[in-house]
């Protein structure tokens, strides 16, 4: 079969990055009469990904990872639309490159990636911190304003969600004298639905074309960002459960918390399982000081951040410390040896996890006062320690 390659001068196709953390990263795709496909992979390089880039508004081409590694996969339906691509990487788009169409011998399984550095194009100005402000925007090199006409508080959960803060609390259309931008007003009719990653994913009126001035510039609050810790254990990996607001640490409330959650804050810290441990092995971690955060706090857990899961609001609570939840992962960061297992001051007792392993030694005898609690069984043969 012969190879169909030509050079194409029309107007630029339609691209996107599928699947990647934001908009400047994935699997690429193209449309081709109405329809999305993939890229084959075959002599793709950093050329090829920088006219992807650079048609994308994004910054510089940083990797050309595979496109099958982007979740979710690719579509039964859909096909490979594009291969052997060969740009010189000043194209201004991928369909200016030589490629060929008649597509043969290339699965989903070598899909093109790219990878482009993210160029900052908007920003919260005027407020304490960089995550509440005026919303700005960058186009076509200059900064400027966006008006409240079309916004809601799914556009505010998308400009926190870009920023990298925490959930949107306030949002509200006209600032202050003081807090009122200048230069060009570029968004108006802003519509998101909250699931975008970026706000220029979101459709919204012509840039630089609308009747508004600034005493209707935006203005949005995201919550900082969030974070949690375990603490009182002898790894990062197990102890008391700990979140941070507002530049405060504080703990959690025990009320509701069940096993899901314990596998949200797992996979939150990139420690393993959850080993559920029982009300008497989480109380040797001890009391927290200070403020009780959250409280009633439900996951389904399938969530990637505590912060994602349902909960009451910040601070509101009926606990003590003496509620407070502890958590104990799997991936405690030590050797993986009998003798580095058995530590007591843990709350539980090692019995059966490395014994058919080579080179391991049986352990001594557990220690007065452990045994195995029947109806709250831990895992890997683990035993209870009374105190």
């Amino acid at each position: 079969m012969a190879l169909l390659v030509f050079l194409i001068l029309e107007s630029s196709p339609t691209v996107r990055l599928v699947g990647g953390p934001h908009s400047c990263e994935g699997r690429v795709e193209v449309e081709r009469k109405g329809q999305w496909g993939t890229v084959c992979d075959d002599g793709w390089g950093l050329n090829d990904a920088a006219v992807v880039c650079r048609e994308l508004g994004c910054g510089a081409a940083k990797g050309t990872p595979s496109g099958n590694s982007y979740k979710p996969s690719t579509d039964k339906g859909q096909k490979v639309l594009l291969q052997a691509v060969d740009c010189d990487g000043t194209e201004d788009a991928l369909l200016q490159c030589e490629q060929n169409e008649d597509v043969f011998d290339c699965s989903h399984s070598e899909d093109a990636g790219v990878v482009c550095e993210i160029l900052e194009s908007m920003r919260l100005v005027g407020g304490h911190g960089r995550c509440k402000g005026r919303v700005e925007v960058k186009h076509q090199g200059q900064w400027g304003t966006v008006c409240k006409a079309g916004w809601n508080l799914s556009a505010s959960k998308v400009v926190c969600q870009q920023l990298g803060c925490g959930r949107a609390v306030l949002t509200k259309g006209g600032c202050s004298k003081a807090t009122q931008g200048d230069g060009p007003i570029w968004l108006s009719q802003v519509s998101c639905s909250g699931r975008e990653v970026s706000l220029q994913d979101c459709p919204s009126g012509v840039w630089g074309n609308n009747n508004c001035t600034h005493d209707e510039d935006t203005w949005v609050e995201c919550e900082e960002p969030f974070d949690l810790r375990l603490v009182g254990g002898e790894t990062r990996c197990s102890g008391r459960l700990e979140v941070l607001h507002k530049g405060v640490w504080g703990s959690v409330c025990d009320d509701g918390w069940r096993e899901e959650e314990d596998q949200v804050v797992c996979r939150q810290l990139d420690c393993g399982e959850s080993f559920s441990p029982s009300v008497k092995v989480q109380r040797r971690f001890g009391p927290g000081v200070g403020r009780i955060w959250l409280d009633d706090v439900h996951c389904s857990g399938e969530e990637q951040s505590l912060e994602q899961c349902q909960h009451r609001f910040w601070g509101y609570h009926d606990c003590n410390h003496k509620e407070d939840v502890a958590v104990i992962c799997s991936d405690d960061e030590r050797p993986a040896t009998l003798s580095s297992l058995l530590t007591p001051c843990h709350g539980f007792w090692p019995l059966l996890p490395l014994l058919n392993q080579p080179g391991t030694v049986p352990p001594p005898p557990p220690p007065h006062g452990c045994y195995f609690d029947q109806h709250n069984p831990l895992p890997r043969g683990l035993m209870n320690c009374l105190d």
